[in-house]
């Protein structure tokens, strides 16, 4: 099994939308992936509650059977349109994968 795990900050502000209302859109299109791909075997999308200086804004970790699945949903043209609508919204992102036995 396959965790990807994405933590991001988001910018405060983007096209007339604050920081929690760019999260609910995100929260909203990967809901929206999970339904769609079916490679996705589980999902969590979840927001930072201390909100300090050092904290990212929300996480997002998803398992996958391979590392196949994996690239199957990093390549999946929803998927892209997700990623880069988060590209255009953060202001930092770190990346993990990882294998779970």
């Amino acid at each position: 099994m396959i965790r990807h795990v994405i933590m991001w900050k988001f910018v405060d502000e983007y096209e007339g939308m604050n920081k929690d209302e760019i999260m609910s859109s995100i929260e909203e299109k990967f809901a929206y992936l999970k339904a769609v791909i079916p490679e996705i075997k589980s999902m969590s999308v979840e927001r930072d509650v201390l909100r300090s200086e050092r904290s990212f804004d929300m996480i997002y970790i998803t398992e996958f059977e391979s590392l196949e699945t994996l690239e199957r949903y990093r390549v999946h043209p929803e998927h892209v349109k997700v990623a880069a609508f988060i590209g255009a919204v953060r202001s930092a992102q770190a990346v993990t994968d990882s294998e779970r036995k």
